[in-house]
């Protein structure tokens, strides 16, 4: 199957959050983008949580570039599920807090998270080192503000502090701001004083910005995920519901986020009650989110894919081709090996954590990726 035929000329790439789990799955997701030849054509991706860790993966085991699709099947899918199933990033940073120096991090784990990056990943290199293409959007929280703090190829901040050159800042340490998810990992303590601020009197100004001081000394930065964990804003405006970028075309959305656990809710002097109430909160969210981006796909054919975790192809197929009218095609479809639904509900349910991945849990979760962006080409932009 190739995509010479389709005139689709650059690719925006959203990653979702999902800790090990959205990893496994991302890594199956552009298994089938590779194989289709689509790789070359990504200009822009944008991450969150577990999608950034997998993407600093990628350009980690690429030698800092973004892998051609060969590359990509030849030798990057096979190092990541050899990094996943071989090292346990959780284990080695609660091994670092035995260590006292390591204690003045204890409300901002995901220093060390960094630390443990560097040394059990071997990701070193700084985000200057990265090419600018594709460009790379790294997506947070700022806990000052409540605003998507953003790192942009090597630009950092959000619209409300101003931004600030961050060439210098170490990739690991990007990644771990990302998957500093509240409570669990806890936030990234970055010193502000290190760089210079810049801020335009109004965010739409065409005016040059003016260098500003920033009100605090350190900023707490949280996980994308408590903000948008689709990592869609900077490709896709929800409100308009259109793409932002000029010089990307389509957009694909791969979404390996935990299902909502459904049952009675835990008690009121239960932790799990607040834990609870967040992911509905986080559930509600996403699901504004992919609203807006179904309808943009309804009325603009092959300009997107939504890739969720956990769905069953055969269901979907089914479903899907009576809504668009491909009947032909589902036949073809329906004919295929897929996973069976209780591979693909297990799938969804892999725990949303940093241990090291036993290889047929990602073998599973690696198949649902490829698999469910297999059958969306089909459908919704293969020819």
């Amino acid at each position: 199957m190739s995509s010479e035929n389709h005139e689709i000329h650059k690719i925006g790439l959203a990653l979702s959050g999902g800790g090990v789990r959205a990893a496994a799955f991302h890594c199956g997701v552009l298994k089938f983008l590779a194989e289709i030849g689509l790789l070359e054509r990504i200009g822009h991706i944008s991450t969150v949580s577990g999608g950034s860790l997998f993407a600093g993966l990628v350009f980690h085991c690429s030698g800092l570039r973004w892998p051609t699709s060969a590359n990509y099947q030849e030798g990057v899918f096979r190092q990541i599920r050899e990094i996943l199933t071989s090292k346990s990033l959780q284990s080695d940073v609660t091994r670092r807090f035995l260590s006292p120096r390591n204690w003045l991090f204890l409300t901002s784990r995901a220093n060390v998270l960094a630390k443990s990056m560097e040394s059990l990943w071997g990701i070193n290199s700084k985000l200057r080192d990265l090419p600018n293409t594709p460009l790379w959007s790294i997506n947070g929280t700022t806990g000052e503000t409540g605003k998507r703090f953003r790192i942009k190829g090597t630009t950092m901040g959000d619209y409300d502090l101003g931004y600030a050159e961050c060439g210098n800042l170490k990739i690991a340490s990007a990644m771990a701001m990302s998957a500093a998810f509240p409570g669990l990992i806890g936030p990234l303590r970055l010193k502000t004083t290190g760089y210079s601020w810049m801020k335009r009197e109004c965010w739409d100004s065409n005016d040059p910005p003016n260098e500003v001081t920033l009100p605090f000394q350190h900023l707490c930065l949280y996980d994308g995920g408590v903000y948008d964990n689709l990592g869609l804003e900077p490709l896709f405006d929800v409100g308009r519901q259109e793409i932002k970028e000029h010089q990307v075309e389509m957009i694909i959305v791969s979404d390996a986020s935990s299902p909502l656990t459904k049952g009675k809710i835990p008690g009121p002097l239960n932790w799990r009650r607040f834990k609870h109430l967040s992911d509905i909160i986080t559930e509600q969210i996403r699901f504004l989110r992919i609203r807006a981006f179904f309808n943009f796909i309804q009325h603009h054919h092959s300009s997107g894919m939504y890739l969720q975790i956990g769905n069953d192809a055969k269901c979907k197929i089914v479903e899907f081709s009576q809504n668009i009218g491909k009947h032909s095609r589902s036949k073809d479809l329906l004919n295929c090996d897929w996973m069976m639904l209780q591979d693909t509900e297990r799938a969804s349910s892999y725990p949303t954590d940093l241990r090291k991945m036993n290889k047929d849990d990602f073998d599973l979760i690696s198949r649902n990726g490829y698999e469910t962006a297999k059958w969306n080409w089909a459908l919704f932009v293969q020819m």
